[in-house]
């Protein structure tokens, strides 16, 4: 069983993925290649002069899974609650983990299925998003949303940091104390 399960590999989902498997949670992230972030061209990123979406979507697995995360490229197409957290049904089979982040950009079609709570948009182009509170809880206990999908501007730094945040709640939760990750500068 995974600690933490994530539907979405753009820059929420892979944020999300790289703060979890860096705290050690055994976390998979499932990617359907459906980001909107491989259509863009970033040039307001912090840190970053410019990048194609392509490329930032690439780095941000590829961080993740250099801290342990596993990716799975497939389509989620069910959730649901057990006993001892949840079961994921993909098109590459099931899947089960404690907690689940929805980081599904655009699409909010899975969370109603399961009987997550949404509300419309305010965002241009965006319809539906989830329900969540400050910390990025739905009211399904256990299942979180972070970026776009949960209400938040579609720009790339903004949803990575909504990724980053809902995984430090997570795990917050998880530890049953507060997280902080901050990594020092070494000198020689």
């Amino acid at each position: 069983m995974y600690d933490v399960a994530i539907i979405g590999a753009g820059p929420a989902g892979a944020s999300a993925a790289i703060f979890t498997a860096k705290a050690g949670k055994r976390t998979v992230v499932f990617d359907n290649d459906q980001s909107i972030t491989r259509r863009a061209w970033v040039q307001n990123h912090y840190g970053i002069d410019s990048i194609d979406g392509p490329a930032l979507v690439d780095k941000g697995k590829h961080q993740a899974q250099h801290f342990g995360a596993e990716i799975v490229s497939t389509k989620v197409n069910d959730i649901q609650k057990g006993s001892n957290g949840f079961k994921i049904e993909t098109d590459a089979g099931d899947f089960e983990a404690q907690h689940v982040i929805f980081a599904t950009g655009l699409w909010a079609d899975l969370a109603e299925k399961i009987g997550l709570k949404t509300k419309p948009a305010t965002e241009p182009r965006i319809k539906t998003i989830i329900d969540v509170d400050a910390s990025g809880r739905t009211n399904i206990d256990g299942i979180w949303a972070a970026g776009t999908v949960a209400g938040v501007s579609v720009h790339t730094i903004i949803t990575s940091g909504d990724g980053a945040k809902v995984a430090i709640n997570v795990i917050s939760e998880m530890n049953g104390e507060r997280y902080v990750d901050h990594d020092v500068l070494r000198t020689n």
